[in-house]
C-alpha cells in the first residue's frame, strides 16, 4: 500500500478543491486516522474533527449508532462502520465521514477473530461504502492496514464520484465535450 501521509495528502488535496470537509469516527485505531490526516500541512482547510469512540457505548450515544444493532451484532460490523460514518458526518457537520471498528487482538471480540475491521465511507448524496477487512500481524500492524484501507476507500470513493459527476455534467461517456 502506499504510505498513509501520501494517500492523505491526495484526500486532503481533492476535498480541498471540491470546498468540501471531512470527519472522521475511530475505535480500533483510536485517533491515529485523525492523527494521520493531522500531519499533512494545510488538514485543516479539510478536517472538522475526530470522535475516537472505543466504548461501544459512545458510539451509540455520541455518534447515534443503532443501539439495537450493537447489542445483536456488537461493535465489529459493517452497518455499525456505516453508521459510525454517517454519524460523525452528521455530528460534526461534514460532507464526508469515515470510520473503522474492527478487533486488533489480542483476543477475538463480538465474535470477529483477530484481524477482522470495517472501514466506511459516507458522502453527499448517500455516496458511500463500506469494506469488511481480513488482516494479518500484530496489533501494530492491524491499526496500521487499517488507517491505509480507510484512507484508500475515501480516496477511491472521491475518484469514483469525481467520474460519475464528470459522466453526469459532460455527455454521459466521461469524457469533455467541445
Amino acid at each position: 500500500m502506499s504510505a498513509p501521509g501520501s494517500v492523505a495528502a491526495g484526500v486532503l488535496e481533492l476535498l480541498a478543491g471540491r470546498g468540501q470537509s471531512l470527519a472522521v469516527a475511530e475505535s480500533l485505531t483510536g485517533g491515529l486516522v485523525a492523527g494521520a490526516l493531522t500531519a499533512v500541512p494545510g488538514a485543516s482547510r479539510v478536517l472538522r474533527g475526530s470522535v475516537t469512540a472505543y466504548a461501544t457505548d459512545l458510539k451509540r450515544e455520541l455518534l447515534g449508532v443503532d443501539g439495537a444493532l450493537l447489542a445483536a451484532h456488537g461493535a465489529v460490523d459493517a452497518e455499525v462502520a456505516r453508521q459510525m460514518a454517517e454519524g460523525v458526518r452528521r455530528v460534526l457537520g461534514a460532507d464526508w465521514g469515515i470510520a473503522t471498528t474492527g478487533v486488533a487482538g489480542p483476543e477475538p471480540q463480538d465474535g470477529q477473530p483477530v484481524g477482522t475491521a470495517f472501514v466506511a465511507v459516507r458522502g453527499p448524496g448517500g455516496a458511500g461504502e463500506v469494506r469488511r477487512l481480513a488482516l494479518a500481524g500484530d496489533r501494530d500492524r492491524i491499526r496500521r492496514d487499517t488507517i491505509d484501507a480507510v484512507l484508500a476507500l475515501l480516496l477511491s470513493e472521491l475518484t469514483e464520484n469525481t467520474r460519475a459527476q464528470d459522466t453526469e455534467q459532460h455527455g454521459g461517456n466521461g469524457c469533455l465535450q467541445p
